[in-house]
């Protein structure tokens, strides 16, 4: 059942038929056809397996996740695939990352949901425990939904992306994160972050190594 479903997702990727002077890829998901352009310069620019793991799972659970006028943040945005999904779904996205990764994202953004979507996303930067009261002020800030895809890899902001979390995320929001499995350490990052969060496991991928997780604030999980 599971590499069913991973070859499912992994069919909703498509390659352009020629060469072009810009290196691009294809998604079809939210009744589009969506066009990533990735960088191979650093990690933060590719379309990584959890992006289209949590993308798919917003397809395809689209009435009991309603995302219409939802207000929804990604953290660590990257090409901006799950932002676009969701926009193309009826939320009210701000897609975030660094500094040197909005450009490219803000160029995905716009180029796949102009006039396709109820509401224009927003790009934003953040960097992970800084200046989070300033750029995200917790009386004026409320997302219903965070998301996340593959935040957790060989970094040393662990701290700080816990930080993160915890300062955006209300009592009623909802953290949906696809997180991939690589190396204790990171793996570690599991235990710290149930020490604010209650953690539930919507689908487990065992043959990509990815989990795909629902988390609220300790005591808010219905």
């Amino acid at each position: 059942e599971d590499e069913q479903i991973v070859a499912e997702i992994m069919r909703r990727r498509f390659f352009p038929a020629l060469i072009t002077h810009k290196a691009w890829e294809g998604f079809h998901f939210a009744g589009h056809e969506i066009r990533i352009t990735e960088a191979t310069d650093c990690y933060g620019a590719v379309v990584w397996p959890s992006a289209l793991i949590l993308c798919y799972f917003l397809e395809t659970n689209s009435k009991q996740y309603n995302l219409v006028d939802k207000n929804v943040i990604e953290i660590g945005a990257g090409t901006g695939l799950v932002s676009i999904v969701a926009s193309l779904l009826g939320a009210l996205v701000t897609a975030t990352d660094l500094p040197e990764l909005l450009g490219n994202l803000q160029h995905n953004v716009l180029q796949n949901t102009k006039l396709k979507c109820k509401h224009q996303p927003r790009v934003k930067e953040l960097s992970w425990g800084i200046d989070l009261e300033k750029n995200f002020p917790r009386s004026s800030c409320h997302f219903d939904y965070i998301m996340a895809a593959d935040v957790v890899y060989h970094h040393p902001f662990l701290d700080e992306l816990l930080l993160t979390f915890d300062h955006l995320c209300k009592n009623d929001t909802v953290i949906l994160w696809a997180m991939k499995f690589r190396l204790d350490k990171e793996n570690q990052f599991v235990g710290r972050f149930q020490s604010l969060f209650d953690l539930e496991v919507i689908s487990n991928f065992p043959s990509l190594n990815i989990t795909l997780y629902k988390a609220m604030r300790k005591g808010r999980m219905k």
